[in-house]
């Protein structure tokens, strides 16, 4: 992609599509044109890294039904808790309610349907390695580093075993095709400053009272904050609400003014998530949306579920 594009940003992978991060929702993201894709690291029990957004295997996977006893005492089965062997042999499939039965989103892939996998981080990156050399593309990879904090307090370093990864498939500097993300700033901060990373880093932000992490996301999104916080990363990622409001007036979308604060302080702006089937107050469509994100409110990149929708209005 050029440097003035809007980065398309394949959250999960197509996951409008196919199940969330299954390495079919990865190549079918590469054929729809997403510039990057992204991935959630997790670790197992053997120190492995694996592709799943959250610590839990209990709504994206047949954990339940293939290790009944396995779960934690708050009713969770956790990654950590698991070998790779184990995790491999388990089937993935669309992203269900706490019912454990019903789709997150109704309307899209059959939950339950297919025989899909949980990918390494590995496995993947070398997926998307290998379409690049077919296609002739560069797409990137943005990986997050998911609960670093939960993460040491399991016994082990995630971010190093991450960055090591990394480095050995040749994501070693800000000219290659990669964001690191993370919600954690002390993370963030450590990865950059302790542990010499040299990438382009993104912090995610969130809302103080997700309990995402100690981070104080209020501070970060002040002229203040990101000012301190350029000394670090490379750009912020807010989700969506922390870039507009819905005026009481006219129901119309209204800039926060967080993006031009953030690139005031020199910081890229990939906010999350365009959905299609999951639409804020104020827009009739995701084309409208993505239009408006991009064309207002001049964010340079974005988070979807639906990179081709994402693609087709950015060109329009």
């Amino acid at each position: 992609m050029s440097g003035n594009e809007v980065a398309v940003i394949a959250h999960r992978g197509a996951c409008g599509y196919l199940p969330e991060h299954t390495l079919e929702a990865k190549a079918y993201a590469h054929a729809l044109g997403a510039h990057y894709i992204e991935q959630d690291v997790v670790a197992t029990r053997d120190d492995q890294l694996v592709v799943l957004h959250d610590i839990h295997l209990d709504r994206v996977t047949n954990v339940a039904e293939k290790f009944p006893e396995r779960h934690r005492d708050d009713g969770r089965f956790y990654v950590r808790d698991f070998d790779l062997g184990e995790i491999k042999s388990l089937t993935a499939w669309e992203r269900r309610k706490d019912n454990g039965i019903d789709a997150v989103y109704a309307g899209r892939f059959p939950t339950g349907v297919g025989e899909f996998r949980v990918p390494t981080l590995r496995q993947e990156i070398k997926l998307i390695q290998g379409l690049n050399q077919s296609t002739g593309r560069n797409v990137g990879i943005y990986p997050e580093i998911k609960s670093p904090a939960w993460h040491r307090s399991e016994g082990v370093d995630i971010s190093v075993l991450a960055l090591q990864l990394l480095d050995d498939l040749g994501y070693r500097t800000k000219n290659d095709a990669i964001f690191l993300q993370c919600f954690d700033l002390t993370e963030t901060r450590r990865i950059r400053h302790e542990l010499g990373c040299q990438l382009k880093l993104v912090q995610l932000l969130g809302e103080n009272s997700w309990g995402e992490s100690d981070t104080d996301y209020n501070y970060l999104k002040t002229a203040e904050g990101l000012r301190e916080l350029a000394k670090t990363a490379d750009g912020i990622g807010p989700w969506i609400g922390q870039l507009a409001n819905t005026a009481e007036v006219d129901g119309q979308p209204v800039s926060t003014g967080l993006v031009s604060a953030a690139h005031s302080a020199g910081l890229k702006v990939h906010p999350y998530t365009f959905r299609a089937d999951e639409l804020p107050p104020g827009f009739e469509s995701l084309e409208e949306m993505v239009s408006w994100f991009v064309e207002i409110l001049k964010i340079d990149g974005l988070f979807t579920d639906f990179p081709d929708v994402a693609l087709a209005a950015i060109k329009r």
